[in-house]
Formats: C-alpha cells, sequence, structure tokens
C-alpha cells in the first residue's frame, strides 16, 4: 500500500503512548487501552499543528511482543471508525519490539501527516 503526497508542509509526530494528559499510564497491561490513548494523544499533536486524522499519510506502530498485537488491532479497530469514518486509512508498519522505554508500555505509534 501506498499513498502520494503533493507538496506541502509535513508534520512528523513523535512516538505516542498510553499516557493521560497528567503522565498517567493508561491501561497497565492492556493494549488496547493503550492504542486508544497513543492515538489520542496523535489527535492532540495533530490539532496543535493545524491538522487531523484525515491529513496522515503514514502511522509507524511499535507493539511490545507478538502477544500485544491482537489487542493493539482490537484497539485500533475500535477507535479507526470515528477517526476515519470513510474508511481510508493512512498506511501502517506495524513492529513487534522486545520492550519500550517503559516496561509497562505496549504500544507507541507515531505518524506524518501532509498539509496542504
Amino acid at each position: 500500500m501506498g499513498i502520494s503526497v503533493s507538496p506541502g508542509k509535513l508534520v512528523y509526530i513523535a512516538g505516542q503512548v498510553g499516557v493521560d494528559s497528567n503522565g498517567n499510564l493508561v491501561g497497565k497491561g492492556d493494549p488496547a487501552a493503550q492504542t486508544r490513548q497513543a492515538l489520542e494523544n496523535v489527535g492532540h499533536v495533530l490539532a496543535a499543528a493545524g491538522a487531523g486524522f484525515s491529513d496522515v499519510v503514514e502511522f509507524t506502530t511499535y507493539v511490545v511482543g507478538r502477544s500485544s498485537v491482537q489487542g493493539y488491532l482490537d484497539g485500533r479497530g475500535e477507535t479507526y471508525p470515528t477517526i476515519y469514518p470513510d474508511g481510508e486509512f493512512p498506511t501502517n508498519t506495524l513492529l513487534v519490539v522486545a520492550g519500550l522505554v517503559n516496561e509497562d508500555l505496549l504500544v507507541e505509534i507515531k505518524a506524518v501527516a501532509a498539509l496542504p
């Protein structure tokens, strides 16, 4: 899958994790809850940049261990219909890793958005 992007402003969003605005982990041991929170955090960064999910052209997702993949897919499946109601999703590279910076984190999502 690929996406063609016209030249414009690119917004690179650093990896977002399942931590709320107060710095509290959301969903310890629950990759679905952490996915929902990470995507919410991506949405906040997009909004601050004057963008939205429709501007995202690429996600890179890191999940800890193969056992977290289904939870990530469940969390994404719960969230995507709201943020992508037309069913048109950006590209996503899913990587299974041994761990993230904090042992309680199970999902990290980074994004690239293209603005006109």
